[in-house]
């Protein structure tokens, strides 16, 4: 057991009962800017934000049968005016640059009725934009009216804290997560379903929850083992669970009591994905394609997985990036099995198998991924 895995999950009632010193691994159940605003100076290396996307909502919608949606209509996503959620965008990014880093970055996630309102005052605050990433839902809620298009994506911001920032981006290990291919900015991740949308008292714990693999990409993208990630808006604490999955730190601040509960006994379980959690109602779609990476995100396949060939001559070790190393070789499953080979090039999805009593190739569980993400 490391050191990072026996540090004991704490929660703190104010920022006033703060220390001096950072407040790893804990939730702060706080208002967001009163608690970055006790936090050091340029003391954490990420943040990622996942704010009040203010919906705006007209009325209860209900679905073709007559079921009523279970719609985001908490209190803590409505403002008055749009200049009342500007104010509040303006306060918290300023509160979260101040506690960045020099080369630390900011992830903020929203929809259409947001996202471009924080953006902008994101610039306006001074911090430059590397990238914006569109995550395109296998299994999106229709558009139950009719009325309009699917909204079948959201879009996060990736910026760093000034242009001359020298931020951490793990280029290579985004390409391994993608057999190889350099990572692009529209990302195909299932939205929470089965085992991993928290539940309590048989509803949903939290209307927005975000899926782990998520971020479990931006994690491993923008950040290094020890690193301390802080999440403003922390809800069900997905980002403080990714973190201890990844041996990153986390800071979490979160303002309904309710959520903070819900947070703290899941990162005390702290279990990675099984198969149901990636269990969808999406129809088939043109995908053929799945990288190794998406495996790993899904948790159908962990780092520190033993593989060999169908005659077992040689063995890797699967690595947090979704590369494989034997002995001196490091690479993707193709580049490493056609080098261990001598050979031109390899198909590592038939020639590695899951090294056990019975062997599975990899094939078995690429087959499985697309099943369960509805990508057949």
């Amino acid at each position: 057991m490391t050191a990072f895995q026996r540090l004991k999950l704490k929660t703190v009632d104010a920022p006033k009962a703060l220390a001096p010193e950072l407040p790893l691994d804990t939730i702060i159940q706080s208002d967001c800017v009163a608690a970055m605003n006790a936090l050091p100076e340029a003391s954490v290396d990420m943040i990622f934000a996942d704010p009040p996307y203010n919906l705006q909502l007209g009325g209860d919608l209900f679905r073709p049968e007559g079921s009523r949606v279970d719609a985001v209509d908490d209190d803590w996503d409505k403002f008055e005016t749009f200049a009342h959620y500007d104010d509040f965008s303006r306060a918290w990014l300023a509160a979260a640059r101040r506690i960045l880093k020099p080369n630390g970055t900011l992830w903020v996630i929203g929809s259409y009725h947001n996202i471009f309102r924080v953006g902008a005052a994101l610039q306006d605050e001074g911090f430059w934009i590397l990238n914006d990433i569109i995550w395109r839902k296998t299994n999106p809620m229709p558009n139950f009216r009719g009325t309009r298009f699917t909204n079948a994506h959201e879009t996060l911001i990736w910026a760093s804290r000034s242009e001359e920032s020298r931020y951490t981006f793990n280029y290579r290990a985004m390409k391994a997560l993608n057999d190889e291919l350099q990572m692009r900015s529209d990302w195909v991740i299932p939205i929470c379903a089965g085992q991993e949308r928290i539940k309590d008292g048989g509803h949903k714990a939290h209307p927005t929850q975000k899926p782990e693999a998520l971020l479990y990409r931006v994690l491993l993208a923008c950040t290094n083992p020890g690193d301390v990630v802080l999440d403003p808006f922390f809800g069900t604490g997905t980002t403080g669970a990714v973190a201890k999955r990844l041996g990153r730190h986390f800071i979490g601040v979160e303002r309904e009591k309710r959520y903070v509960a819900v947070a703290e006994a899941r990162i005390a379980a702290a279990l990675p994905l099984d198969e149901s959690a990636m269990k969808v109602m999406a129809s088939k779609r043109s995908q053929p394609r799945v990288p190794f990476g998406a495996l790993i995100e899904a948790g159908l396949i962990a780092p520190g997985t033993v593989l060999t060939d169908a005659k077992r001559r040689w063995q890797a070790t699967v690595l947090a990036d979704a590369s494989i190393a034997s002995g001196t070789v490091q690479g993707s499953i193709h580049k490493v099995g056609a080098s261990l080979q001598d050979a031109p090039s390899c198909n590592g999805w038939t020639f590695w198998h899951v090294a056990g009593e019975k062997l599975e190739p990899l094939d078995a569980l690429r087959q499985r991924y697309q099943m369960l993400t509805g990508l057949e």
